[in-house]
């Protein structure tokens, strides 16, 4: 009896459809196909195929790395890869379901399925020339340079002033005014006296740190609405020293 041969464009197709059904029983968006995502998807499954194997560095590159090199302009990029082999082959839902299934199973591959701010897949599949059937699959998810958010902050206060963005310490000076950009939302917090004022960053925000009317520092807010709170504080942020943009 012939082996089974799964449809391999069909099988991509497949795992995406997968991969968007589990996105949506965690409330998370469907993902689109997108061209050079593929393309260094299949091209890495080829490597992985070929050469026998089976790593996210086997090539010397990261996975941004090739995504980079197939005309993917990203400001994210996310990987999984998957084996799988049997002595009297696969058809082509069962090598899907059984692809998709080891990466939710697994726990750094199902964040990366679970990833929030990812918008965009590619699959690529390639048979090994094993003496049983064995299929390598890489799966690739993408966020595009094109949508990095940007927040400014500028500073009126007459003094330095310490501000840490996600896990990043730095510091603004008097008339100074700075852009950040970030693939994804984060956590601003600003140092002002003995009050840490935190805000939730969003695309296009502007902080603007400026003394009152009774001369105490604040921190104010333009543009896209933001949860802020302020809090006691005797930490300090360690100081560098302040750029004009940052990624």
């Amino acid at each position: 009896m012939p082996l089974a041969a799964p449809d391999l464009p069909q099988t991509e197709v497949a795992i995406i459809e997968m991969t968007n059904a589990f996105r949506a029983e965690n409330r998370l968006g469907a993902i689109a196909p997108n061209a050079p995502l593929h393309d260094a998807a299949q091209s890495y499954a080829e490597y992985l195929a070929r050469t026998g194997t089976f790593a996210h560095t086997a090539d010397g590159r990261q996975p941004a790395d090739r995504a980079g090199a197939a005309g993917y302009r990203f400001c994210m990029v996310a990987e999984n890869i998957a084996l799988n082999q049997t002595n009297r082959g696969f058809e082509t839902r069962e090598l899907a379901q059984r692809t998709v299934e080891g990466w939710k199973n697994s726990p750094p591959h199902r964040a990366a399925m679970l990833q929030p701010h990812v918008i965009e897949i590619g699959v690529g599949i390639a048979k090994s020339d094993d003496a049983d059937p064995k299929y390598l699959t890489v799966q690739l998810f993408g966020r595009p340079e094109s949508l990095k958010y940007q927040l400014n902050i500028e500073n009126r206060s007459g003094t330095l002033i310490h501000y840490t963005l996600g896990d990043q310490h730095a510091t603004i000076a008097d008339q100074t005014r700075i852009r950040h950009t970030s693939c994804v939302p984060q956590e601003i917090s600003f140092d002002v006296g003995k009050v840490t004022s935190k805000f939730e960053a969003r695309d296009g925000a502007v902080f603007i740190i400026a003394r009152g009317a009774d001369n105490a520092l604040q921190v104010s807010l333009q543009g896209p609405t933001a949860s802020a709170s302020a809090s006691t504080s005797t930490a300090s942020a360690r100081p560098v020293k302040a750029v004009k943009s940052q990624r």
